[in-house]
């Protein structure tokens, strides 16, 4: 995405320029992020689930370019903008289901993996309501998500 603010508003605030592109300086390496994108869209994860995972994950991360992309993504896809307005805040909100909760409950704690790990609790819920397969998924979706949001940020994509 490119970088769409006017002169003016640039003048008026930081806005942080980005580095380079992946794409361009390492082709080989961006294609191998590619065919696991490619693998998670064929998987069974649901969209819904892969969007609040991309979406969930972007905001524990800070990456405004991820964010902005894959929110989005979700609008298109037929989120609920109510939903999305919520997900910081998904334990108090009426919205989410309960699968839903297991699968954001998860990926925060693989996102936050070095505050303390994923918990057996979270783990073993998420387990008995998706099983060891589509936890799996919801996993791989996990760690490519923080890997596009590091490096992102890394590369200072400004969202458009």
């Amino acid at each position: 995405m490119e970088n769409t603010l006017s002169p003016a508003y640039q003048a008026a605030h930081v806005v942080p320029q980005p580095r380079f592109d992946l794409l361009s300086v390492e082709p080989k390496a961006y294609a191998g992020l590619m065919i696991m994108h490619k693998q998670l869209s064929q998987s069974g994860l649901s969209l819904t689930h892969w969007d609040l995972i991309n979406v969930r994950v972007s905001q524990l991360n800070g990456c405004a370019y991820c964010l902005m992309m894959h929110s989005q993504e979700a609008l298109d896809h037929g989120e609920a903008e109510q939903r999305l307005r919520a997900l910081p805040a998904w334990r108090e909100a009426p919205y989410f289901t309960a699968e839903e909760r297991a699968i954001l409950a998860f990926a925060e704690e693989v996102t936050l993996l070095p505050q303390h790990h994923v918990s057996d609790a979270v783990y073993d819920a998420a387990v008995r309501l998706l099983g060891e397969a589509y936890l799996a998924q919801v996993l791989l979706a996990t760690v490519a998500m923080n890997a596009w949001n590091r490096l992102g940020i890394a590369q200072r994509k400004v969202p458009a």
